[in-house]
């Protein structure tokens, strides 16, 4: 069986389900952009356009969850867990989740050798 690159969290899966009722299909990046820090972010499907240069690095819940090319040479050999949290005061992202004073935020940890040998082709 081929390692995952992405896991969710029961907290994220309940927020995006909310989200889905109210926005249908949505879309993931992780940011990596000044405004946002390194959060992952939450928009409708139509509402961002994908860099053609972005990496794909699966699906959750349904929803793709792309990364741009610079940031996957960092992240290559990490396992990315999508969480949420209560937003912190003062958040300004343009992510769909701060609607509900919530945050979706990012858990990375380095694969094993085993993981890493056995991961999907990208």
């Amino acid at each position: 069986m081929s390692t995952q690159r992405l896991a969710v969290t029961k907290e994220a899966i309940k927020t995006i389900e909310k989200l889905k009722v109210l926005h249908g299909d949505l879309v993931f990046n992780q940011s990596g952009g000044c405004c946002d820090g390194s959060a992952p972010m939450c928009y409708e499907k139509g509402d961002f356009y994908v860099p053609s240069r972005n990496v794909k690095l699966g699906d959750i819940c349904g929803c793709e969850f792309f990364i741009s090319a610079d940031q996957f040479e960092y992240f290559k050999h990490s396992h990315i867990t999508l969480d949420c949290k209560d937003n912190f005061e003062g958040s300004n992202s343009f992510s769909l989740e701060t609607a509900f004073e919530r945050q979706f935020v990012s858990v990375s940890r380095i694969f094993t050798d085993e993981e890493y040998n056995n991961l999907e082709v990208q």
